[in-house]
């Protein structure tokens, strides 16, 4: 299948035509407007430096249900202890910065205008972070995009042993309790599918995500 080159306009092909391995379109820009209309869609940037805009729709969807997040014993007895304090939303840039120098050991795909423009999102109550703290110091987090009842994941990161398993966690249990019906995680890794991620058709993970996406804006808090 042809990938599709974007104008101007808002506006994305239908998922259904991407890639065998998910790429469906080109260029376009990272405006707050083309960014909600993509992940209502299905649909996330993901690129490098050196590339133009890259847009993907992977079928099968990697996906969590929050009530099905998996808590092992030993992660139950560390969140006991409160070895690591949680919040969210309090220094999002921080968060996304981290998780951009992760990346840059493999090459990173949290380009300096990935950052901007999610910071922007988050300036408008789309973008959330959620932290792990350890005497005060940031060791761990991640963050996403919310609409509606779907959190849509993009990256975490940590320095100490499980931070960001205590963060994943914890925001499982506030979208659980809001009502949300799912957590994208986009495509599969290991540490996801420990925590009890599973594969969902694309068809039905549209179907899931139109449903949840028409109600208001995530305000967290603990």
């Amino acid at each position: 299948m042809p990938i599709y080159r974007l104008s101007k306009d808002l506006a994305f092909p239908d998922p259904s035509l991407s890639e065998e391995d998910g790429l469906l379109a080109i260029e376009g820009d990272l405006s707050p407007e083309r960014l909600l209309l993509a992940y209502s869609n299905g649909i996330f940037p993901w690129f490098s430096d050196d590339e133009p805009i890259l847009w993907w729709s992977p079928n099968p969807r990697f996906i969590i249900y929050p009530k099905d997040i998996r808590i092992s014993h030993s992660m139950k007895k560390l969140i006991k202890k409160n070895t690591y304090k949680v919040s969210f939303d309090t220094c999002f840039r921080e968060v996304i910065s981290n998780c951009s120098n992760v990346r840059k050991d493999t090459g990173t795909w949290i380009t300096n205008e990935m950052i901007e423009a999610y910071c922007i999102l988050h300036e408008l109550g789309y973008a959330h972070s959620i932290e792990t703290w350890f005497d005060g110091k940031l060791v761990g987090g991640l963050y996403g995009i919310s609409i509606g009842k779907c959190f849509f994941g993009e990256s975490m990161f940590s320095t100490m042993d499980n931070a960001s398993k205590v963060a994943f966690i914890t925001l499982g249990k506030a979208l659980e309790e809001k009502g949300f019906s799912i957590i994208d995680c986009q495509v599969h890794t290991n540490h996801l599918e420990s925590l009890g991620a599973v594969f969902m058709p694309r068809e039905t993970f549209l179907e899931v995500i139109k449903k949840g996406i028409s109600i208001s804006p995530l305000k967290l808090s603990l």
